[in-house]
C-alpha cells in the first residue's frame, strides 16, 4: 500500500544523512536539520510503518513538564514549551501554520512521606533557580485551590502551572513532516535490515527490498526498536519496549475546574482530557515485551487504577471507561533518560533513543541538538552531553529523580 508523501524506493543511491525512524523524534531531526541554513546535505528518512499504528508517537499522552530533577532535562522541556508557544514563528511565520495549544493545568506531584517530600523540595529549588514556576504546597494550600482531592496522608504537593500540562504534539509532528519534505527531505516506506560498517564508521544501510543506500551519517531514531537498529551497526543499547496503559473515562460528577496531571503516590496519574479524564500507570510487573505485543491487561483498571483514582478524588467514585489503549515506552533500562549523540567508536552513528516516555516533550530540543551535532560537530544551543553514550559505556547512570 502506497502512503502519501512516502516513496517506495530511494531517489538516490547516496545521502548525507539517513534517519532510521520517521516518527516524532526522527521527523523533528529531519525538520531541524533541513531548516538549518548551514546544512546543505541530502536527507533520507526511512520509516517501516508510515501509518504509525501502535507507534509511541501515536500512543502518546502528549504532556510537557518542567518538574525534573536535573538541569538538562528542565532546560530541554523549557525549550519544548518555548517551541510550542511560538510554533508559527519557528515555522517562519507561515500563515498556514496553526497556533499550537499548550494547556497549562500543570503537574501535581503528591508526597505521602517525608522522603518523597524532601525530593520534591530539593527539585523545586533547582527548578525555581532555572525559572520554572514550581510551588511547594501544603495540604491546606492544595485543598484551597483543588478542594476535590482527598488529602489524607499527604505531606505536601509540588505544582507548576507555567508552561506545564498538555500540548498538541500531533500538530508539531504533522508540520515537521510537511516542512521537511518542502525542504527536500525524502521519506521512504521501508525497513532497514542491515547497516554496513568499515572500522569506526558506518557506510550504508540495506533495506528489506534489497536496496543498499550509502550514508554519510546514520541517525538511530527507531523508538522501541532502537537496540535492534544499533545492533546492526555493532552497537549495544539498553533500550527495550515496555507496555504502558492509558484509559479515558467519563465522570458522573465532573469536577468544576481542570484536574492537574496528578502523580498519585500509588503510581497512578490522572488529568483533565477535554470533557473527559485521562489516567494510566506502569504495570506492577514490567518486563520487556515483543515489538508487536500490545496485549491489553484489563485487570490494571480494576485492581490498581480505579481504586487509586476514587481514593484520591472521591467525586470519581462513579466513572466509566470510554476508551483505552496500550503503547510502548522505549525504555532505557540503565537510567530511563534519553541517549543522545555520537557513538564513541562509530563516529558517524548518531543516537536519539531511550526516551522512556519523555520523547514527545523532548522532541524539539532533540531535533535542534542533533541538527547542531551533525552540522557543526557539537551542540550550540543546549549542551546535551550529559545524555551522551559515555555513561552507557561506563554503566554510570545519569539519575533523574522525577521519572513517571
Amino acid at each position: 500500500m502506497a502512503h502519501p508523501g512516502f516513496s517506495t524506493s530511494a531517489n538516490q543511491s547516496s545521502y548525507d544523512v539517513v534517519i532510521i525512524g520517521g516518527a516524532m523524534i526522527g521527523s523533528s531531526i529531519a525538520w531541524f536539520l533541513s531548516d538549518n541554513p548551514d546544512f546543505q546535505g541530502s536527507i533520507l528518512v526511512v520509516e517501516r510503518n508510515p501509518s504509525y499504528e501502535n507507534s509511541s508517537t501515536t500512543c502518546t499522552n502528549s504532556c510537557i513538564r518542567q518538574q525534573f530533577s536535573t538541569e538538562v532535562n528542565i532546560k530541554i522541556s523549557q525549550f519544548g514549551a518555548e517551541f510550542v508557544k511560538n510554533f508559527r514563528s519557528f515555522m517562519h511565520d507561515d500563515p498556514d501554520v496553526p497556533d499550537v495549544l499548550l494547556q497549562n493545568y500543570g503537574y501535581m506531584y503528591l508526597a505521602d512521606n517525608q522522603a518523597l517530600a524532601d525530593v520534591l523540595i530539593e527539585n523545586q529549588k533547582l527548578q525555581s533557580d532555572l525559572g520554572a514556576g514550581t510551588r511547594i504546597m501544603t495540604p491546606d494550600e492544595i485543598a484551597a485551590e483543588y478542594p476535590f482531592y482527598n488529602l489524607d496522608g499527604i505531606v505536601l504537593g509540588s505544582h507548576n502551572t507555567k508552561d506545564e500540562g498538555y500540548f498538541d504534539g500531533n500538530t508539531l509532528f504533522d508540520w515537521w513532516k510537511r516542512k521537511a519534505r518542502q525542504n527536500g527531505v525524502e521519506y521512504l516506506h521501508g525497513e532497514v535490515v542491515a547497516i554496513g560498517r568499515d572500522g569506526g564508521k558506518v557506510t550504508d544501510v540495506t533495506l528489506a527490498s534489497g536496496e543498499v543506500i550509502s550514508a554519510g551519517t546514520v541517525v538511530n531514531a527507531s523508538g522501541p526498536r532502537a537496540a535492534v537498529t544499533a545492533a546492526m551497526a555493532g552497537v549495544e543499547l539498553p533500550v527495550e519496549p515496555r507496555r504502558r496503559y492509558t484509559f479515558i473515562f467519563d465522570a458522573q460528577n465532573p469536577l468544576d475546574r481542570d484536574l492537574p496531571l496528578t502523580i498519585d503516590p500509588s503510581g497512578v496519574h490522572m488529568r483533565t482530557d477535554g470533557q473527559y479524564y485521562l489516567c494510566g500507570c506502569p504495570p506492577d510487573i514490567d518486563p520487556a515485551v515483543d515489538f508487536d505485543d500490545f496485549e491489553f491487561d484489563h485487570s490494571i483498571w480494576e485492581d490498581k487504577i480505579w481504586p487509586a483514582v476514587a481514593n484520591r478524588i472521591p467525586q470519581f467514585e462513579a466513572i466509566k471507561v470510554t476508551n483505552s489503549w496500550v503503547g510502548h515506552y522505549a525504555y532505557n533500562t540503565l537510567d530511563q533518560n534519553a541517549i543522545v549523540g555520537r557513538h564513541d567508536e562509530v563516529e558517524n552513528f548518531v543516537m536519539a533513543n531511550g526516551f522512556s516516555g519523555h520523547g514527545f516533550q523532548q522532541s524539539p530540543a532533540m531535533g535542534r541538538g542533533v541538527s547542531e551535532l551533525i552540522t557543526y560537530g557539537g551542540y550550540r544551543s543546549l549542551d546535551l552531553s550529559p545524555l551522551g553514550f559515555d555513561r552507557i559505556r561506563k554503566n554510570d547512570p545519569f539519575i533523574e529523580k522525577a521519572v513517571i
